[in-house]
């Protein structure tokens, strides 16, 4: 079994998003700050409701998922064909914009701490404009797994802890994505299988982790750290522990062209969505709910 390592650390950078939300990002400053499939990882995270409640109006979305994780506070989502729904502290939120959808996330509350991430994941050609497709996931129904001084959400993927076994609700994706939210109490340990035909990384959103015996320092809060090829990582936390995002999915292997929310393979598919967005084209047909 090969033993993966961090083998480049990517910097959260302070920016904004939607109507001026303030967040910092990891993924996705550049086209050179990304790991396939995922384009981009945001963090926000804030107890001034000036840094959040103007939210992220109506804004639409082709060819890739958005998946937004809450920790704290609470979003409400609205999109294009009516749907809408509430997202709140342990909730998330798996949405397949596919070949197009117009949604909205505004914040529920007027104080109080926002915590959350959005992550976005490519989606392969062959289902870049396919029907909408979105999966609304409570807090309940997310498994975690306990044992000694490591705490694991399950929120896709498999994981194993303490000689238990849980499987996340969110299914149906190609890119076979894992997606853990790990807690380990100071010095804790953590293993996870991760297949070599998957790449992966860790997003320290609390304290400090070690990623294998070797490569980089460890991950500092607020940093993302991609992961070497191997079979399995061992996650170690600082003196102060470690909460970390632990995600992992197949590569799409594919040309990405990005338009702001739009990610095709083509110049000629991007001038495409624009021209569909300005024509009222998106989410011709229903919206897929599990």
């Amino acid at each position: 079994m090969k033993e993966r390592i961090v083998e480049r650390v990517i910097q959260g950078q302070p920016s904004s998003d939607g109507a001026g939300v303030k967040l910092s990002r990891s993924l996705g400053q550049s086209q050179f700050a990304r790991l396939d499939p995922f384009l981009m990882l945001d963090e926000f995270r804030s107890d001034e409701s000036a840094d959040y409640m103007a939210g992220f109006p109506s804004h639409p979305h082709r060819g890739f998922e958005t998946v937004t994780y809450m920790l704290a506070g609470a979003m409400k989502h609205k999109d294009s064909l009516g749907n809408a729904g509430t997202i709140r502290a342990g909730d998330i939120q798996w949405m397949t914009a596919a070949s197009g959808i117009i949604h909205s996330e505004m914040p529920e509350q007027q104080a109080g701490e926002m915590h959350g991430f959005q992550l976005w994941i490519n989606l392969p050609a062959s289902e870049k404009m396919k029907a909408p497709r979105y999966q609304d996931i409570a807090a309940e129904r997310i498994p975690e797994l306990r044992s000694g001084d490591v705490t694991v959400r399950v929120i896709t993927g498999e994981a194993e802890l303490g000689g238990e076994t849980a499987t996340g609700p969110v299914s149906g994706i190609s890119t076979e994505p894992l997606y853990l939210d790990v807690v380990l109490a100071p010095g804790a340990t953590f293993s996870q299988a991760l297949p070599s035909g998957l790449n992966g990384l860790v997003y320290v959103y609390e304290g400090e982790v070690q990623a294998g015996s070797d490569g980089f320092s460890p991950v500092v809060c607020g940093n993302a750290g991609l992961l070497s090829s191997g079979d399995a990582v061992t996650l170690e936390a600082g003196s102060e522990g470690a909460s970390l995002l632990l995600l992992a999915a197949k590569s799409v292997r594919e040309p990405v062209v990005q338009h702001g929310p739009f990610v095709m393979n083509t110049r000629d598919e991007i001038e495409q969505a624009i021209r569909d967005y300005q024509q009222g084209r998106f989410a011709a047909e229903p919206v897929e709910t599990p």
